[in-house]
């Protein structure tokens, strides 16, 4: 009968813990974009192109945050 309670306690820890990692994939816009990545690998850049552009997103998600 112990161990029911372990299994129970342990299966609500592993639910918050779930419910923990899908809210703050969630608030760090982790899904936003699910397509550019993708096409990324096909663009003809250097370098400091995707250098400017990564410092592009940052500066709009810091604006879009502080809306």
């Amino acid at each position: 009968m112990s161990m029911i309670f372990v299994l129970v306690l342990l299966s609500l820890i592993l639910a918050i813990a779930a419910v923990w990692a899908i809210h703050w994939a969630i608030s760090k816009n982790q899904f936003d974009d699910l397509d550019s990545p993708a096409y990324s690998i096909l663009e003809d850049d250097t370098p400091a192109d995707r250098y400017q552009r990564r410092q592009q997103q940052t500066n709009n998600n810091k604006a879009n945050d502080a809306e």
